[in-house]
């Protein structure tokens, strides 16, 4: 370990430290992650919340979902996925509000409104944020996932580190790591995993359920998708779509498409991708991902989304026609600006 490293986890175990005397102080304590949660948000947040009421009993932890939507199928095995409560239906005043996977409050939805009248705020998260808020902001944007950070906090805590916290954390890694094959996929990363398998996680079966469980309807879309796969500027960008048309004729689901842009990711040369996902209200859900240095999050910023240098995400209004005008220039512009910094 180098000298930034040393400082990274010493600033790391002091809000460790006072996340820690915020939930001494607290009796009801909501957690919280983004908007169209992931593998990394939703595990995170429940193993954070097993966590916490393992070490500190008599608390009152309620697991919010940002959005109205359920769980997404895929992660419906995790342990006590059923015990999320939407945050449009939590009608308390927290004590603490920790906002897990997520550095910015616009995109906590409905929970929003519950972040505003609780007491206090911690934030534990891996998205690169220059926009601190709350009494606790640990943000660690070279950890791999959100979860390696909750794992850490389990392991500072001295946490009996159960089977079914360990099935969440490494589902949450695993996900965001796109299975140990992204370019955050580091060695703590693989520490963490490592700790949360000896703990009882069970790879084979989170992937099973995440990777190895397609209903024949998401596979029929997948087959329409890869055909819509359009490459240009000599093949560096990749990118297809799918209609809400799509979504209605194959029987697929909005919440199953998530992995659609890793097979857009995948055509040979590509160094930037995209997929939209057109839902019935019209939106279109943008997902970004970048291979080597690339940093596509900015583009995703400005369009009022957000995520990390090699994978993002946003939403838009206007289309998928003029989602592609506004996307595709300012991906031409990452990579010209790649080249010139190279060059340079």
């Amino acid at each position: 370990m180098n000298a930034g490293d040393e400082q990274v986890f010493a600033e790391q175990r002091e809000s460790f430290g006072r996340i820690s005397g915020l939930i001494d102080e607290a009796e009801s304590i909501v957690i919280c992650a983004h908007t169209n949660p992931d593998g990394d948000a939703l595990g995170s947040g429940l193993a954070l919340g097993q966590l916490i009421r393992q070490h500190w009993e008599g608390k009152r932890v309620t697991n919010l979902l940002a959005d109205d939507d359920v769980v997404p199928r895929l992660y419906r095995f995790l342990p006590g996925a059923d015990s999320f409560v939407r945050a449009s239906e939590y009608e308390g005043d927290p004590d603490l509000f920790i906002v897990v996977d997520l550095s910015v409050t616009p995109r906590l939805n409905n929970a929003r409104a519950v972040l505003e009248r609780s007491r206090h705020v911690a934030v534990m998260d891996h998205h690169p944020s220059n926009a601190p808020f709350g009494d606790v902001f640990l943000v660690r944007p070279d950890a791999a996932a959100s979860g390696v950070i909750v794992a850490e906090f389990g392991l500072f805590l001295g946490a009996h580190i159960t089977p079914d916290i360990a099935n969440c954390l490494f589902c949450a890694i695993v996900t965001d790591t796109g299975r140990f094959q992204y370019q955050n996929a580091d060695s703590e990363a693989f520490e963490c995993a490592s700790m949360l398998v000896d703990a009882g996680a069970s790879p084979s079966m989170i992937s099973l359920n995440v990777y190895q469980s397609f209903r024949l309807a998401y596979l029929h879309l997948e087959s329409v998708v890869m055909g819509r796969i359009v490459t240009f500027d000599h093949g560096r960008i990749s990118y297809s779509y799918a209609t809400a048309a799509d979504l209605e004729r194959t029987g697929a689901l909005p919440d199953e498409c998530d992995g659609l842009i890793d097979v857009v990711r995948s055509v040979e040369g590509t160094e930037v991708a995209l997929f939209l996902k057109e839902l019935p209200d019209g939106s279109v859900r943008g997902n970004l991902r970048s291979k080597g240095e690339h940093d596509i999050s900015g583009v995703a910023r400005s369009l009022g989304g957000g995520g990390h240098k090699a994978a993002a995400g946003f939403t838009s209004t206007t289309g998928i026609d003029a989602t592609l005008a506004t996307v595709l220039p300012q991906l031409q512009a990452v990579l010209a600006s790649s080249d010139a910094g190279t060059a340079g």
